[in-house]
């Protein structure tokens, strides 16, 4: 046994117990040549494992570059398809270019972000696999803690994918009027989880998209606006017609509202034919969220036009009559039976005769 041996075994009658021992030269070369060997021996292993590590993030980062820009691209392409229609009067009705920007953002933005945390977590779980790390306790309480939040936050869940799927289908934007069912009102700000409305009164109403089970929106597509004139059951029809139609092509030369008419002024017709009145009809296709200005508008001309031709609107004040005659009966008074002396009224208005009283 060597010295250094003994020393570190330590002697019964050694007070201080065990002391350590020195480390020789020879000790010191053979632990660096079992590290080295070992080193030697697992570093094929760590140089396999870090290429592999390198690789996952050369390709989840090439790929995530590469997807964000594909859908920059697309949404770039959507924007510029809007504004190649701007400045013309569909293009400014129609297919809102700051409308159709702020939706290709909003899905943009949800696509990128949808894409980067597919991408990095798959990546994330193929370098813990390459690791020797082992997946199924992670899964596992992924799976768990996936399900607890689906039960728990449920609502927030189908409010977003609610709002992602109206973004999508351009159910509606900013500046939109729509009935949501819950409220209605012009739309303030379209988010992924509310949508803002302001109401008739200047409220603000918060519904969140979940809750919205139709929708109802008046600012797509084009409007109508309906005008009934309601007239003596005694004027000519063709003079009404004729003054309405002129009103009408006047109105749809004029600014602003030849781009807000879409289509002629028609009269559909009699409406409703009364013993005192008649009710015309008139309808035209406007812009859609102006049917309200067109109809006022309408009516100021069809009155203007209809005095003009000496044609009365019923309504309001009465009518005086056409062939006015005297009542006959009106000058007679009605029968009384105090004319009838015979009448119990007239007996007991008769004076007392004198003497009446002594008898």
């Amino acid at each position: 046994m060597h010295w250094p041996a003994v020393l570190a075994a330590g002697s019964p009658s050694d007070p201080t117990g065990p002391t350590t021992a020195p480390v020789t030269l020879d000790d010191a070369q053979k632990q660096a040549t079992e590290a080295a060997g070992w080193v030697e021996e697992n570093w094929s292993t760590w140089l396999a494992i870090g290429l592999r590590i390198l690789l996952i993030l050369i390709i989840a980062s090439v790929l995530r570059v590469l997807v964000r820009r594909a859908l920059t691209k697309l949404i770039d392409r959507m924007n510029r398809s809007a504004q190649a229609v701007e400045g013309t009067a569909l293009g400014g009705l129609l297919v809102n270019a700051e409308r159709r920007r702020q939706r290709s953002e909003a899905i943009g933005s949800v696509l990128r972000s949808v894409a980067s945390f597919l991408i990095l977590g798959t990546a994330a779980l193929m370098i813990l696999g390459v690791l020797n790390i082992n997946l199924a306790p992670l899964l596992a309480s992924a799976g768990v803690a996936g399900v607890a939040i689906g039960f728990g936050a449920r609502n927030l869940v189908t409010d977003f994918l609610s709002g992602v799927f109206m973004i999508l289908e351009d159910q509606y934007g900013v500046g939109d009027s729509i009935d949501a069912g819950v409220a209605s009102g012009e739309v303030v700000e379209v988010g992924l989880r509310v949508t803002k409305l302001r109401g008739d009164n200047g409220e603000i109403w918060y519904v969140r998209n979940g809750e919205i089970k139709r929708i109802g929106n008046l600012s797509q597509g084009w409007a109508t606006a309906a005008v009934d004139v309601q007239v003596r059951p005694t004027e000519d029809l063709d003079r009404v017609r004729a003054a309405i139609t002129e009103a009408a092509e006047s109105m749809a030369k004029d600014e602003p509202w030849n781009e807000r008419l879409w289509g002629p002024v028609e009269v559909l017709g009699l409406n409703e034919v009364l013993l005192d009145s008649m009710v015309i009809r008139v309808s035209a296709k406007t812009m859609p969220g102006k049917a309200l200005g067109v109809e006022r508008e309408l009516r100021w001309r069809i009155k203007k036009a209809l005095d003009a031709a000496g044609i009365r609107i019923v309504g309001g004040a009465p009518l005086p009559p056409e062939d006015p005659t005297p009542d006959p009966s009106a000058a007679v008074a009605a029968p009384s039976a105090l004319n009838n002396p015979t009448s119990p009224q007239s007996l007991a208005t008769a004076p007392i005769p004198p003497g009446g009283l002594a008898k």
